[in-house]
């Protein structure tokens, strides 16, 4: 961690964040080990929860984490497509995109790219975007042809990702990626996260949402969970729909090397901050 004294660590704190003293204890434990931070569309498009995100994102940089993000879409994708005459169509989760929809996808992931980077810099955060035009860092193959341009990660290009930690700035990555011939495909924010988490052997893999995390049949949060346990909620229907390839994302990802994967709710403050800082959590922890 940065060398940092008590009184800058209290200047750095929001007032309804963890406390200082929990805060002190979690200080080492995610020295020099990368923290993947996959953030849906769904939260960047509230403005309330996107300043509280980039102030965490700033406050973990300042305290010498390395916080390395990767953003969705959503909505916005959906509404220019419609401004566009183009209906969204979705196979198991996955946006079906035609040669048109992925110039319009790109587009839009890449505005998104910068005005995250740009809130960050305003907010004294170092960062830099990687799309598919600028440092891509994520290398495709088609995932079918009934979904057009979507593409599977093959390859994660881990040293452009490691230049700009080495600058103490945050890498920002739309879930964009290039084929062996150049051309772009989207890609799932859910499998983009996983992949590059995956090879940068990350300590953490948070996916933020607008979910509370996984519940069991009561509706209660379940704070931590197993691939085993999951499986079981799957068989009996308590995890559907589309949170199940969300969820079998998230134990790939807890089974190849990533010591825990965490869902937490975007829509409470501080959400990333009382997960990584704090003595509870946030969310749901998921170990293979």
């Amino acid at each position: 961690m940065l060398n940092i004294d008590e009184q800058e660590i209290k200047k750095i704190l929001p007032t309804k964040g963890p406390s200082f003293n929990e805060v002190k204890k979690y200080l080492d434990k995610y020295n020099d080990e990368y923290i993947v931070i996959k953030c849906g569309g769904s939260i960047l498009e509230n403005q309330n929860l996107f300043e509280d995100f980039i102030i965490n994102i700033s406050i973990l940089n300042k305290l010498g984490f390395i916080p390395i993000i990767i953003h969705g879409g959503g909505k916005r994708i959906t509404n220019e497509l419609k401004n566009n005459g183009i209906k969204s169509n979705f196979i198991n989760g996955l946006r079906v995109t035609d040669e048109k929809s992925i110039t319009i996808v790109e587009e839009i992931l890449t505005i998104f790219n910068k005005e995250i980077t740009e809130a960050l810099k305003k907010n004294g955060c170092g960062s830099e975007g990687i799309t598919s035009r600028n440092k891509n860092i994520i290398s495709v193959i088609q995932e079918n042809k009934e979904l057009g341009y979507v593409g599977i990660p093959t390859e994660i290009n881990k040293l452009i990702i490691d230049s700009i930690v080495k600058e103490k700035k945050v890498p920002v990555i739309a879930p964009l990626g290039l084929d062996k011939d150049k051309k772009v495909y989207n890609i799932n924010a859910d499998t983009a996260a996983g992949a590059i988490a995956k090879k940068l052997n990350a300590r953490r893999l948070i996916i933020i949402s607008d979910v509370e995390g996984v519940l069991d049949k009561n509706e209660k949060l379940l704070t931590e969970i197993n691939s085993k346990e999951i499986n079981k909620l799957i068989m009996n229907k308590t995890i559907s729909g589309g949170m199940i390839p969300k969820i079998k994302n998230c134990i790939d990802v807890a089974n190849n090397g990533v010591k825990g994967v965490v869902i937490i709710d975007g829509r409470k403050n501080h959400s990333i901050l009382f997960e990584l800082l704090s003595d509870k959590g946030s969310g749901t922890l998921i170990r293979k």
